[in-house]
């Protein structure tokens, strides 16, 4: 029982990051699947990653460098896997007037302008939020804020349908739902990034995360009848956003 979450977790990891797992570790598309509940554990890991370089990089260099350096750490630490899903998703919506064509865009490999547009403010958003808020704060607004958004991601998940059919598209082994105890453990997980931080600005960050979340599947829902793997990408990163703002605007 054990060493099947384990899998399963382990599963998540390699999927979301390029950190290296035990060579023990499956891959099956049933796997993968299982592995949904253990997203926001592996944003945890991922916001672990970038408060540790944000401590060291604060003992040698001013805030904001340090900030930026632990920005360049969970990129590296994911390969940009939601950043590019974000790029790829806005350039569909913006250049795309109906449904086969905004997915023929967001298939595309190559980034368009709205999708460059929207990585850099994306970046730039989240880098001046992270530095407004006290030097303390910023370990455990990174832990909560890739813990919440990987966990909106997965709501957008066990509740909307999927929409492509072709077998190359990143997430089709991971849209077949979740049942409620999945969801749960994923809750779990979202809740233990967010103990750190005093519960009225987890609950400003949580709002706002959530707010993002539901306007995204609402726009997906209109444009697409659905979501796809850069629908997920795009959460993660724009949910990451607004958690950032509720904590920045419910900070004295």
């Amino acid at each position: 029982m054990l060493r099947r979450e384990l899998e399963y977790f382990f599963g998540a990891v390699r999927f979301f990051t390029r950190l290296p797992v035990p060579a023990w570790v499956g891959h099956s598309s049933q796997a993968l699947n299982c592995s949904a509940r253990y997203f926001p554990a592996v944003g945890l890991l991922v916001g672990a990653i970038g408060a540790l370089v944000y401590l060291g990089a604060a003992l040698i260099w001013p805030l904001p460098v340090a900030v930026l350096l632990s920005m360049v750490a969970t990129i590296y630490a994911t390969g940009a896997f939601h950043e590019d899903g974000l790029a790829d998703t806005v350039d569909g919506l913006g250049g795309g007037w109906e449904k086969l064509r905004i997915l023929e865009i967001m298939k595309d490999s190559r980034v368009g302008s709205y999708g460059v547009v929207a990585m850099v403010l994306a970046l730039l958003g989240k880098f001046v939020l992270l530095t407004a808020l006290a030097p303390a704060l910023i370990p455990l607004a990174l832990l909560a804020g890739h813990a919440v958004s990987r966990f909106c991601a997965t709501v957008l998940l066990a509740t909307m349908d999927y929409v492509r059919e072709d077998l190359r598209a990143k997430s089709k082994p991971l849209a077949t739902g979740l049942s409620g105890g999945e969801i749960l453990l994923a809750l779990v997980f979202t809740l233990a990034g967010l103990a750190g931080l005093p519960w009225m600005n987890a609950l400003a960050g949580g709002l706002l995360a959530a707010l993002a979340t539901f306007c995204l599947a609402l726009k997906f829902k209109r444009w697409l009848g659905g979501y796809t793997g850069d629908c997920l990408g795009a959460t993660q990163q724009l949910s990451e956003i607004a958690f950032y703002l509720g904590l920045v605007a419910s900070w004295p």
